[in-house]
């Protein structure tokens, strides 16, 4: 019971936006922006493989850290 009634306020609440809705849009698509298109072209995945390469990767990384330091 509860719970619907926050359901059906947040509902009417959005459906009452006018200057809300582009914002929200302008949200969206800024974290679409952030989280798909920056990490497929600045992150690159280090990590494939199995667990055996991943575990060799991750140790190598952190000996050559600590030997540059």
């Amino acid at each position: 019971m509860l719970f619907g009634r926050i359901v059906k306020f947040y509902m009417d609440g959005f459906r009452r936006m006018t200057l809300g809705r582009t914002l929200w849009c302008i949200i969206l698509l800024k974290l679409f922006i952030m989280f798909a298109v920056l990490k497929a072209f600045f992150f690159p995945a280090y990590l494939q493989g199995n667990e055996q390469e991943k575990s060799q990767t991750v140790s190598e990384e952190l000996t050559n850290r600590l030997i540059s330091e």
